[in-house]
């Protein structure tokens, strides 16, 4: 049985993970307001990959006997001032997940609670590749600068990224 704090720290996280979710949702529609299709693409894998987490957070408390609250969800921004302050804001989102994920490992810590801290370790290393795919994406676009053809070559090679679903829970 999951305990209530972890249950309800738990529920947070998938408000967090689905805002993150719909966070990026909102930078495809910018990208693909602007041509840039390839960035967009590879905001809806990240945004493709955030509801899993969620789904992670969502199938481990009901797994443990816990009920799952869905709480409410924030509108995300729609706007930015260029891509490179789009994914500027999603690294500093990244790094805000990471601040959570590591609260609540520290919590299923001090609570002893071994299953969370197990399924949060995925997490944990999941969050060293989310900050570094968005800090490469932010030199990429940095370097590029307002070079047209480097933007259109940065577009491209982000719009080859797809989304490989996880395998369902017990396969």
């Amino acid at each position: 049985m999951i305990g209530k704090k972890i249950r309800d720290a738990f529920n947070e996280q998938i408000q967090h993970e689905t805002y993150s979710a719909y966070l990026y949702l909102s930078m495809v529609a910018y990208f693909h307001d602007r041509g840039f299709d390839g960035m967009a693409q590879w905001m809806r894998v990240q945004a493709m990959e955030e509801l899993t987490h969620a789904m992670k957070f969502f199938d481990h408390i009901m797994g443990r006997g816990g009920s799952v609250e869905l709480l409410a969800i924030e509108k995300p921004p729609k706007t930015w001032k260029s891509p490179l302050d789009a994914f500027k804001a999603a690294l500093k989102h990244e790094q805000f997940i990471t601040g959570k994920i590591n609260e609540l490992t520290a919590l299923s810590n001090a609570q002893k609670d071994f299953a969370s801290q197990s399924m949060l370790q995925w997490f944990v290393d999941e969050q060293v590749e989310e900050e570094a795919n968005a800090t490469k994406n932010v030199q990429m676009l940095e370097m590029v600068g307002d070079s047209g053809n480097g933007m259109l070559m940065l577009d491209r090679e982000l719009g080859t990224r797809t989304f490989t679903a996880p395998a369902a829970p017990g396969e």
